[in-house]
């Protein structure tokens, strides 16, 4: 393949370009100061529910106060998952400040590069309209020239959607774009709107391009 074949690439958010550091640790911590013991074995399990729901619902996350509705159901999710009768308020700040994002490895070089190339980039991820905010606190904005997400379109990957307005925002057309994921739903969807695929990491994306 060749860079000059493209004029833009798009790349998922959580598990392609970023992702969560370790956070059962700090939810343990979290639940301990709170005078709740909890294995990281039931921690895990239940946050594994609280991000099912989270996948379910961040289509509708559009604003600040959706947003912060969506995180409370999570966070009382969470604590029934854990037979717990804490008070979902009282330690959502504890919940929330559990989870930190942070580039995946080579994904700031690749970036870096892809620009340095001329091409266009974007991200088109499943994820509230928080994502910008998220990218920004990472210093990842500067690298990207659109930030599309599934609760602004009103689409979920694999809908081609999604991808559709991305290109379509960048002045591109599909044959020359290139989407880099790291699920079935980003190359169900992106080879849907024409586009062509690479699977994640990003630091391997690209290995054997010219």
């Amino acid at each position: 393949m060749r860079f000059a074949d493209l004029d833009c690439v798009t790349v998922d958010a959580n598990g392609t370009l970023i992702g969560l550091a370790d956070f059962l640790p700090e939810l343990e911590r979290g639940l301990r100061r709170h005078g709740v013991e909890r294995s990281l074995g039931e921690i895990e399990a239940a946050s594994r529910q609280e991000f099912a729901h989270y996948r379910k619902r961040a289509l509708d996350g559009r604003d600040s106060e959706s947003i912060a509705q969506i995180r409370r159901e999570c966070c009382g999710i969470f604590l029934d998952a854990l037979a717990t009768e804490l008070d979902i308020d009282g330690f959502l700040p504890d919940f929330l400040g559990s989870f930190r994002f942070e580039p995946e490895r080579g994904a700031v070089e690749v970036l870096s590069d892809l620009r340095g190339r001329g091409l266009a980039i974007a991200v088109v991820s499943n994820w509230d309209c928080s994502l910008g905010e998220t990218l920004e606190h990472l210093g990842l904005t500067e690298l990207t020239d659109l930030v599309v997400t599934s609760a602004e379109v009103g689409a979920t990957k694999p809908d081609p959607l999604i991808f559709r307005y991305a290109i379509e925002r960048l002045a591109v057309t599909a044959e020359r774009a290139l989407h880099v994921g790291d699920e079935e739903s980003d190359r169900v969807g992106a080879l849907a709107a024409g586009m062509l695929f690479a699977a994640a990491p990003l630091a391997t994306a690209f290995e054997g391009w010219t």
